[in-house]
Protein backbone atom coordinates (compact mmCIF):
# COMPACT_ATOMS: atom_id res chain seq x y z
CA UNK A 1 0.00 0.00 0.00
CA UNK A 2 0.71 3.66 -0.79
CA UNK A 3 2.70 5.89 2.10
CA UNK A 4 -0.61 7.88 4.07
CA UNK A 5 0.65 11.39 5.01
CA UNK A 6 -1.61 13.91 6.72
CA UNK A 7 -1.03 17.51 5.39
CA UNK A 8 -3.32 20.07 6.77
CA UNK A 9 -5.95 21.43 4.73
CA UNK A 10 -5.76 25.04 5.40
CA UNK A 11 -2.00 25.19 6.66
CA UNK A 12 -0.18 22.70 4.72
CA UNK A 13 2.97 21.76 6.41
CA UNK A 14 6.17 23.06 3.77
CA UNK A 15 7.80 19.71 4.71
CA UNK A 16 5.23 17.50 3.75
CA UNK A 17 4.58 19.01 0.52
CA UNK A 18 8.17 18.85 -0.03
CA UNK A 19 8.48 15.22 -0.17
CA UNK A 20 5.23 14.52 -2.16
CA UNK A 21 6.93 16.59 -4.68
CA UNK A 22 9.89 14.66 -4.70
CA UNK A 23 7.40 11.38 -5.14
CA UNK A 24 6.39 12.93 -7.98
CA UNK A 25 9.75 13.74 -9.32
CA UNK A 26 10.57 10.52 -9.54
CA UNK A 27 8.30 9.63 -11.59
CA UNK A 28 4.78 8.41 -8.85
CA UNK A 29 1.49 8.63 -9.05
CA UNK A 30 -0.30 10.57 -5.59
CA UNK A 31 -3.55 10.83 -5.00
CA UNK A 32 -4.09 14.16 -3.14
CA UNK A 33 -7.15 16.58 -2.10
CA UNK A 34 -9.25 19.32 -4.38
CA UNK A 35 -12.10 21.23 -3.25
CA UNK A 36 -14.39 18.78 -5.58
CA UNK A 37 -13.20 15.62 -4.05
CA UNK A 38 -9.41 13.88 -4.03
CA UNK A 39 -7.56 13.05 -7.58
CA UNK A 40 -4.50 11.40 -9.05
CA UNK A 41 -2.04 13.77 -9.85
CA UNK A 42 1.32 13.05 -11.57
CA UNK A 43 4.36 15.50 -13.53
CA UNK A 44 4.15 16.58 -16.92
CA UNK A 45 6.43 14.44 -18.47
CA UNK A 46 5.52 11.42 -16.39
CA UNK A 47 3.82 9.29 -19.18
CA UNK A 48 4.33 5.81 -17.23
CA UNK A 49 2.34 7.34 -14.16
CA UNK A 50 -0.47 8.46 -16.63
CA UNK A 51 -0.76 5.22 -18.81
CA UNK A 52 -1.30 4.11 -14.95
CA UNK A 53 -4.00 6.27 -14.85
CA UNK A 54 -5.56 5.30 -17.80
CA UNK A 55 -5.44 1.39 -16.37
CA UNK A 56 -7.32 2.17 -13.16
CA UNK A 57 -10.09 4.29 -14.59
CA UNK A 58 -10.41 2.63 -17.35
CA UNK A 59 -10.15 5.79 -19.90
CA UNK A 60 -10.17 6.09 -23.59
CA UNK A 61 -8.52 8.45 -26.40
CA UNK A 62 -11.56 10.79 -26.12
CA UNK A 63 -10.75 11.20 -22.29
CA UNK A 64 -9.53 15.31 -21.44
CA UNK A 65 -6.81 15.11 -18.88
CA UNK A 66 -6.51 18.19 -16.64
CA UNK A 67 -3.23 20.80 -15.82
CA UNK A 68 -3.60 21.99 -12.59
CA UNK A 69 -2.35 25.62 -12.36
CA UNK A 70 -1.54 28.42 -9.83
CA UNK A 71 -3.03 31.30 -11.75
CA UNK A 72 -4.67 32.69 -14.79
CA UNK A 73 -1.06 33.71 -16.02
CA UNK A 74 -0.23 30.03 -15.80
CA UNK A 75 -3.51 28.99 -17.12
CA UNK A 76 -2.18 31.45 -20.83
CA UNK A 77 0.64 29.35 -20.85
CA UNK A 78 -0.71 26.01 -21.44
CA UNK A 79 -4.15 26.75 -22.90
CA UNK A 80 -5.39 28.88 -25.59
CA UNK A 81 -8.78 31.17 -24.56
CA UNK A 82 -10.28 33.63 -26.88
CA UNK A 83 -11.62 36.64 -24.80
CA UNK A 84 -14.81 35.04 -23.99
CA UNK A 85 -13.30 31.94 -22.85
CA UNK A 86 -10.95 34.39 -20.47
CA UNK A 87 -13.77 36.25 -19.11
CA UNK A 88 -15.52 33.29 -17.70
CA UNK A 89 -12.09 31.54 -16.35
CA UNK A 90 -11.28 34.42 -14.49
CA UNK A 91 -14.57 34.96 -13.61
CA UNK A 92 -14.92 31.04 -11.85
CA UNK A 93 -11.14 30.39 -10.81
CA UNK A 94 -10.04 29.55 -8.35
CA UNK A 95 -13.04 27.05 -8.00
CA UNK A 96 -14.78 23.77 -8.61
CA UNK A 97 -14.87 23.83 -12.67
CA UNK A 98 -12.54 22.52 -15.28
CA UNK A 99 -12.67 24.17 -18.67
CA UNK A 100 -12.00 21.94 -21.76
CA UNK A 101 -9.27 24.85 -23.98
CA UNK A 102 -7.02 24.20 -26.84
CA UNK A 103 -4.07 23.03 -25.56
CA UNK A 104 -0.85 25.01 -26.44
CA UNK A 105 2.57 23.56 -27.71
CA UNK A 106 4.03 23.58 -24.15
CA UNK A 107 1.52 20.73 -23.63
CA UNK A 108 3.24 17.01 -23.57
CA UNK A 109 1.39 15.79 -26.72
CA UNK A 110 0.32 12.46 -24.13
CA UNK A 111 -2.06 15.10 -22.13
CA UNK A 112 -3.87 16.50 -25.13
CA UNK A 113 -7.48 15.05 -26.40
CA UNK A 114 -6.62 12.55 -29.27
CA UNK A 115 -8.80 14.42 -31.48
CA UNK A 116 -9.56 17.72 -30.90
CA UNK A 117 -5.73 18.34 -28.90
CA UNK A 118 -7.63 19.89 -25.85
CA UNK A 119 -6.72 19.61 -21.82
CA UNK A 120 -9.02 20.45 -19.51
CA UNK A 121 -7.87 23.37 -16.89
CA UNK A 122 -8.22 23.98 -13.06
CA UNK A 123 -7.99 26.39 -10.84
CA UNK A 124 -9.12 24.96 -7.48
CA UNK A 125 -10.03 26.65 -4.35
CA UNK A 126 -7.70 24.03 -1.76
CA UNK A 127 -4.70 25.11 -0.11
CA UNK A 128 -2.88 21.72 -0.51
CA UNK A 129 -3.24 21.56 -4.35
CA UNK A 130 -2.26 25.00 -4.54
CA UNK A 131 0.35 24.63 -1.98
CA UNK A 132 1.55 21.35 -4.64
CA UNK A 133 1.47 22.96 -7.90
CA UNK A 134 3.83 26.46 -5.87
CA UNK A 135 6.35 24.06 -4.94
CA UNK A 136 6.30 21.68 -8.08
CA UNK A 137 7.21 25.03 -10.94
CA UNK A 138 4.53 24.29 -13.31
CA UNK A 139 1.16 22.63 -13.68
CA UNK A 140 0.20 18.99 -12.48
CA UNK A 141 -1.12 16.84 -14.47
CA UNK A 142 -4.28 15.26 -13.11
CA UNK A 143 -7.33 13.94 -13.60
CA UNK A 144 -10.46 13.07 -10.49
CA UNK A 145 -10.47 10.02 -8.55
CA UNK A 146 -13.40 8.25 -10.68
CA UNK A 147 -12.97 4.77 -10.12
CA UNK A 148 -15.21 2.23 -12.73
CA UNK A 149 -17.66 0.41 -11.67
CA UNK A 150 -18.15 2.07 -8.37
CA UNK A 151 -20.56 3.97 -6.47
CA UNK A 152 -18.14 6.18 -4.56
CA UNK A 153 -21.13 8.49 -2.66
CA UNK A 154 -20.81 9.02 0.60
CA UNK A 155 -17.02 7.33 0.72
CA UNK A 156 -14.84 8.65 3.71
CA UNK A 157 -11.09 8.88 3.20
CA UNK A 158 -10.64 5.34 4.58
CA UNK A 159 -12.54 3.71 1.69
CA UNK A 160 -10.78 5.80 -0.81
CA UNK A 161 -7.50 4.74 0.33
CA UNK A 162 -8.63 1.47 0.72
CA UNK A 163 -9.72 1.17 -2.90
CA UNK A 164 -6.98 3.35 -4.57
CA UNK A 165 -3.81 2.46 -1.66
CA UNK A 166 -1.89 -0.10 -3.66
CA UNK A 167 -2.29 1.80 -7.14
CA UNK A 168 -0.65 5.39 -6.43
CA UNK A 169 2.55 5.81 -4.41
CA UNK A 170 1.62 8.52 -1.89
CA UNK A 171 -1.68 9.40 -0.31
CA UNK A 172 -2.31 12.55 1.23
CA UNK A 173 -4.93 12.79 3.51
CA UNK A 174 -6.86 16.20 3.92
CA UNK A 175 -9.79 14.84 5.65
CA UNK A 176 -12.71 14.73 3.52
CA UNK A 177 -12.83 17.04 0.83
CA UNK A 178 -16.52 16.44 -1.24
CA UNK A 179 -17.65 13.54 -3.38
CA UNK A 180 -18.94 15.82 -5.74
CA UNK A 181 -16.58 16.40 -8.81
CA UNK A 182 -15.82 19.44 -11.03
CA UNK A 183 -18.46 21.50 -13.42
CA UNK A 184 -16.91 21.10 -16.80
CA UNK A 185 -17.24 23.60 -19.32
CA UNK A 186 -16.34 23.38 -22.94
CA UNK A 187 -14.74 26.79 -24.40
CA UNK A 188 -13.35 25.15 -27.39
CA UNK A 189 -15.67 27.30 -29.57
CA UNK A 190 -17.35 30.77 -29.49
CA UNK A 191 -20.00 29.26 -27.35
CA UNK A 192 -19.53 27.83 -24.05
CA UNK A 193 -21.16 23.99 -23.45
CA UNK A 194 -21.80 22.42 -20.62
CA UNK A 195 -20.31 18.87 -20.66
CA UNK A 196 -20.70 17.74 -17.14
CA UNK A 197 -22.69 19.40 -14.17
CA UNK A 198 -20.67 18.98 -11.04
CA UNK A 199 -20.35 20.78 -7.76
CA UNK A 200 -20.27 24.77 -9.68
CA UNK A 201 -23.16 26.23 -10.74
CA UNK A 202 -23.57 26.98 -14.37
CA UNK A 203 -22.92 30.53 -15.15
CA UNK A 204 -25.35 30.62 -18.57
CA UNK A 205 -28.47 28.85 -19.68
Amino acid sequence: MAQRTEIHPANPQTRLIQQAVAELDRGGLICYPTDSGYALGWRLNAQAAQERVVRLRKLDSRHNFTLICRNLSEVGAYARMHDAAFRIVRSLTPGPYTFLLPAAADVPRHLKQAKKRSVGIRIPDHRVALALVEALGEPLSSSSLILPDEDMAGWEVDDLYDHVGSAVDLFIDSGFCGDEPTTVIDLLDDTPRLVRQGKGEVPFA
